[in-house]
């Protein structure tokens, strides 16, 4: 059996585009592609195109952005289109009217190993909760988000270097031979997809990764320095773990920190306590050691690293972080 795929594309961020690409070079026919519509971004508030709509166009496809995906007439647009199957990455939820019409179904591009880090923010959430490997997950959606049956997964080491950023780009590649070999199953109907709820008996074993808020950005300094690192490589470079750094002259500033380095020690020292030798080196205490700053940007400066902060420092300013 070799069915003809006839795709529509839904995707909007960078980690869409290079599935789309892969699909696209492999000679797949793409029929249309759907993105989040056009919005305002930045301090200018300039009008900026999601990545996948600058991919799109400069490949010339039929391009959709619907306000909602429930309008009448978007919807009549989706059945004249005619595809057989759809493909989802990085995009918002469909509603059943959606994801049921095509022949093939629906299929998503999951950056987790599901069942675990269901959710907006898998690629964050395994490197906070210090896990040292992840992966991709294609499957067919149903009603309930990240629950469908699985089609394939493939698995990614997470290294000690990896932030958010670092990994990201490397899932986005991977993303698309996943794709590739996905599609390729369905167009020869070799898909033995797999039910989730085989996988977990007990769903307190599954880790969820939510949509990240500035509350669970904060540096909780009583907490063991591993989690503190690992919370600042899972939030950089976006949104960026914060603190708050409070001088002695009674000025309180926040700032961003990007990249960091952790040793255990015995301290008697009050978690937040900062040693700094004026030139290269910030360390700030944690339960259990001391964190060491390499990477930040104070609030209304560029990012920088920790020598070019100091240089920037009066060396009579002394502060903590809270």
């Amino acid at each position: 059996m070799n069915r003809e795929l006839r795709i529509i594309y839904m995707g909007t961020p960078e980690f869409a585009v290079e599935p789309l690409r892969a699909i696209l070079d492999a000679g797949y026919s793409v029929a249309a592609v759907i993105t989040a519509p056009d919005k305002p971004a930045g301090r200018g508030q300039k009008i900026r195109f999601s990545a996948v709509k600058e991919f799109t166009l400069s490949k010339h496809l039929p391009l959709l952005q619907p306000v909602s995906l429930k309008d009448p007439g978007f919807l009549d647009e989706l059945k004249a289109i005619g595809a057989n199957i759809q493909v989802v990455v990085a995009f918002r939820m469909l509603p059943e009217v959606v994801w049921q019409m095509p022949e093939f179904g629906t299929l998503n591009l999951h950056a987790s190993l599901l069942p675990q880090y269901r959710g907006a923010a898998p690629i964050n959430h395994v490197i906070i909760n210090g896990e040292t490997e992840t992966g991709l997950t294609t499957f067919f959606i149903e009603k309930e988000i990240d629950t469908g049956n699985i089609i394939l997964s493939r698995k990614l080491p997470i290294l000690p270097s990896d932030d958010a950023g670092t990994l990201h780009d490397r899932l986005m590649v991977a993303g698309g031979d996943v794709m590739l070999e996905t599609l390729k199953m369905i167009a020869e109907g070799t898909v033995e997809a797999k039910s989730q709820y085989n996988l977990v008996h007990d769903n307190t074993m599954l880790s969820p990764a939510p949509k990240i808020f500035r509350k669970d950005c904060q540096i909780n300094w009583n907490a063991p320095g591993q989690k503190i690192h690992n919370l600042v490589r899972g939030l950089s470079p976006f949104p960026g773990a914060f603190s708050t750094m409070a001088f002695d002259n009674g000025i309180v500033k926040q700032v961003k920190i990007f990249r960091t380095s952790f040793r255990i020690t015995e301290t008697e020292k009050l978690p937040g306590t900062v040693f700094s030798d004026n030139r290269n080196l910030l360390s700030v205490t944690a339960a259990d050691g001391e964190i060491f700053i390499e990477d930040l940007q104070l609030e209304g400066k560029k990012r920088m690293t920790v020598s070019e902060f100091l240089r920037g420092l009066q060396y009579t300013e002394h502060f903590h972080f809270e």
